[in-house]
């Protein structure tokens, strides 16, 4: 399961709504790449795939695929805004070691 904090619960309601009727959701995976071997991806979709998850929480839904499923298992998805710069941050307990930015893990 993966949970959203009140924060990126709300990041991602705005973008929903900005985005339009069109889009149904947010689609999570994890692809192979990044500085530590996975990166995660984020994107609104208009539909789920064939193979996909959907987790509703708090009224946003969430498409995972099959395979990314097991490597975001119990994963905590915050929006940070800071002077860094803005963005979604992922507390993941399947990551036996993540790089600096945390946008990827293996």
């Amino acid at each position: 399961m993966i949970h959203l904090t009140d924060s990126a619960v709300e990041a991602a309601r705005t973008a929903l709504a900005r985005a339009g009727e069109q889009v149904q959701g947010l689609r999570i995976a994890v692809k192979t790449g990044g500085c530590a071997g996975f990166k995660y991806a984020m994107g609104l979709v208009s539909e789920a795939g064939p193979d996909d998850i959907m987790i509703e929480h708090e009224g946003v839904r969430l498409f995972v695929d099959a395979e990314s499923s097991p490597h975001l298992d119990g994963t905590t998805i915050d929006f940070v805004d800071s002077t860094k710069g803005a963005g979604f941050t992922f507390d993941n307990p399947n990551a036996t070691s993540r790089c600096s930015c945390s946008k990827s893990f293996c």
